[in-house]
C-alpha cells in the first residue's frame, strides 16, 4: 500500500516491530497534522523511539501502516526519508568531523542550494557558532544534542522528528530547540517530539500520546497533561 499523497502529516496505523521474540511496538496509532506538534511520552522502553525509528526509515516494520508526508515509509522508503528530518535518540554524529562539515554533507546528500546563511543561523541560534569548526569527539552530550537538532532542521522539513533532543540540554538548547518547532510548524510541518520530561513535552507540543509497553494509552491534550494535575494523569497512565 503507497501513501495517501494528499496527506502531508503522519499517519501511524496498528504499527508493529518485532525483534525476535520481542514485541518492542504492539499496535501504535498516531495522527500527527500538518503544523501540528505530538510529544510521545514514556518510560524507558515503551517503544518511543522505535517508532520514531520506524517513521524516520531507520528500521522497518513488521505490521502495521506508516505515512510521513504523504509517503509510505516501507513502500516509498527513498521519498519518505527526502521529507524527514531526524534528530536521533543517540548517535548519529561523525567524530572527528566538525559542525560545518555534518552541514556540508547533509547539504549535499539532500542536493541543497544557498544552505549557507541557513546553517550559519541555526549555528549562532544553538550556541554552536563559536565550534563550528571545532571536531565533534570533544564534544559534550549536550552539544552534540544540539548539532543534532540543527542537522534535522536544517533542510526544513515537511516531517520533523525529535528523539529526546532535551537530554542534557541547558537552557539556551532548549529554548532554540523550542524555536525551532514553533518555526518548522508556521511552516506547516508535522512535528512529533519523543521525551520523558513532561513539562517540556506539554510547553511546546499541542497533544500528548503516552506509550507504555509498546502501546498508545492514550492520546490527550497538552492542556490536560500540564501542572499537578497532569502529573497524576500521567503517572496513573503509566501504572495502568
Amino acid at each position: 500500500m503507497t501513501g495517501d499523497h494528499s496527506f502531508r502529516g503522519v499517519l501511524v496505523d496498528d504499527l508493529r516491530v518485532q525483534f525476535g521474540t520481542v514485541e518492542a511496538v504492539a499496535g501504535v496509532d498516531l495522527r500527527v497534522d500538518q503544523g501540528q506538534a505530538m510529544a510521545l511520552l514514556g518510560r524507558n522502553g515503551a517503544g518511543k523511539s522505535t517508532t520514531m525509528r520506524v517513521l524516520a526509515g531507520v528500521v522497518p516494520p513488521s505490521g502495521g501502516y506508516a505515512v510521513v508526508g504523504g509517503h509510505d515509509v516501507r513502500e516509498e522508503s527513498l521519498d519518505a526519508k527526502r521529507v524527514v528530518g531526524y534528530c536521533p535518540d543517540v548517535g548519529g554524529l561523525v567524530p572527528r568531523a566538525t559542525p560545518w562539515e555534518h552541514l556540508q554533507l547533509n547539504a549535499r546528500l539532500r542536493g541543497l542550494v544557498d544552505w549557507e546563511a541557513r546553517g550559519r543561523a541555526l549555528l549562532e541560534r544553538f550556541d554552536l557558532g563559536d565550534v563550528a569548526h571545532r571536531v565533534t569527539a570533544g564534544f559534550s552530550h549536550g552539544m552534540s544534542r544540539r548539532l543534532s537538532v540543527v542537522l534535522a532542521a536544517l533542510h526544513e522539513p515537511a516531517v520533523l522528528l525529535l528523539d529526546e533532543p532535551f537530554d542534557g540540554v541547558d537552557p539556551v538548547g532548549v529554548e532554540a530547540t523550542f524555536e525551532v518547532i514553533q518555526d518548522a510548524r508556521a511552516g506547516g510541518a508535522a512535528v512529533i517530539v519523543s521525551t520523558h520530561l513532561r513539562d517540556l513535552a506539554v510547553e511546546v507540543c499541542s497533544e500528548v500520546a503516552v506509550l507504555r509497553g509498546g502501546t498508545r494509552m492514550a492520546t490527550i491534550s497538552s492542556g490536560f497533561m500540564a501542572g499537578d494535575e497532569g502529573a497524576r494523569a500521567y503517572r496513573a497512565l503509566l501504572a495502568g
